[in-house]
């Protein structure tokens, strides 16, 4: 390895944190080559990091002989270089990029690791399936979506640890490898080597561990911890998953509702320069269920369920009138300006219910310049 790589790894620069304010340094850069551009004597490359992407020159009349070695540099190439920085000249400012008026001109360059022709373009990663992706994962991580979304974890996940540190909580690791216990889902199980034929169980939840720690006195537990469930995947579900667990001890209920808001504003703020207004709002479970039929309404829908029950109790429509007399009851969306959904669009909604949620079937009625119109108004007297 050359001499001048080794004495600046410590000094290496983030391509993403260049900026004019640096102009005329000698910078150090450790990254891939995203894209090149042979120009005849001089080759851009666009170098990228953890960080961003900075526009790295090759000028022949510079580099001399080891202008060849730039000549060699091929996409997804890992290369260490070493350059000036510089501001670019007027008309080559790209302003899509983060550094686009800045470049580094080389005046030393590595090739650390050679790559073959990747199967597909990080530029058209969204074009390829999913079986690709996940054979080449390791090119999805390179993407600037991707790696962005990893950061934020991190970033989300180093708030909720910095918030509760300062609340008085510990992190306690509790243990992965347990007795199978009673809980929503079937557990994954792990054969015992040193016990033929008994079994280990990966946790559903640390449940009976953090209600021990609260019995030692411990007080406040928290851990940003895996958990594992043996069931069908679902939008909202899948075999292993990371939770953050908490448990306290000698707090009301209004107390717990008020530290998560707490965590949820600060993690909001630090993360996603978002400001959040606490308290939040705050609703009984019976009027969730009345209103948005979830007990976890999502305020911004807006349009709650209105109770029809009585409207409906003596029409001719058995769906609706069985569902009343057997203590049931009906309701209804109503969505403003719903007289222009096509009937195609319903044909689309109805085989999403039966698809998704089993439903044999939507009921509607639109309201237009004619009245109402419906497979089923006929099925409504006219008092109704």
């Amino acid at each position: 390895m050359k001499h001048w790589i080794q004495e600046n790894y410590k000094n290496r620069s983030w391509a993403g944190e260049l900026n004019e304010s640096q102009e005329g340094k000698q910078i150090v850069l450790f990254g891939w080559s995203f894209r090149f551009r042979d120009q005849g004597g001089v080759i851009f490359i666009d170098l990228r990091d953890r960080t961003g992407i900075i526009q790295v020159v090759a000028r022949k009349e510079l580099l001399g002989d080891s202008f060849t070695l730039a000549e060699k540099v091929r996409s997804e190439y890992v290369l260490a270089v070493r350059g000036t920085l510089k501001k670019r000249d007027l008309e080559s400012i790209n302003p899509r990029m983060q550094t686009g008026t800045i470049e580094v001109v080389l005046d030393q360059l590595e090739i650390l690791n050679v790559a073959k022709t990747p199967p597909f373009s990080l530029d058209e990663f969204d074009e390829v399936s999913e079986e690709l992706k996940l054979k080449y994962r390791y090119l999805d991580f390179r993407r600037e979506e991707l790696k962005n979304r990893m950061i934020k974890r991190h970033e989300f996940i180093f708030a909720i640890r910095n918030y509760l540190n300062k609340r008085k909580f510990v992190e306690i690791e509790t243990p992965i490898l347990n007795k199978s216990t009673p809980e929503g889902a079937r557990d994954f199980l792990v054969p015992s080597r040193l016990n033929p034929n008994q079994f280990y169980a990966l946790p559903q939840s640390p449940q009976i561990f953090k209600q021990i720690l609260m019995v030692g006195g411990m007080e406040r537990y928290f851990q940003i911890v895996k958990c594992f469930r043996d069931e069908d995947l679902r939008a909202d579900r899948q075999p292993e998953f990371t939770q953050l667990d908490m448990e306290f001890s000698f707090v009301s209920q209004e107390e717990i509702l008020s530290e998560i808001e707490g965590l949820v504003e600060t993690i909001y703020k630090e993360v996603f320069n978002i400001q959040l207004s606490i308290p939040f709002p705050r609703m009984t479970y019976n009027t969730a269920m009345e209103e948005y039929g979830s007990d976890k309404p999502d305020l911004r829908f807006g349009m709650k369920l209105v109770d029809v029950s009585e409207i409906v109790k003596d029409c001719d429509f058995n769906v609706f009138t069985g569902a009343v007399k057997n203590g049931g009851t009906v309701k209804v969306v109503c969505v403003p300006g719903g007289s222009i959904i096509s009937r195609k669009e319903i044909e689309d909604y109805t085989a999403w219910l039966n698809r998704d949620y089993k439903a044999k079937g939507l009921a509607y009625m639109k309201h237009g310049t004619e009245g109402l119109e419906s497979t089923i108004t006929k099925r409504f007297k006219k008092k109704n």
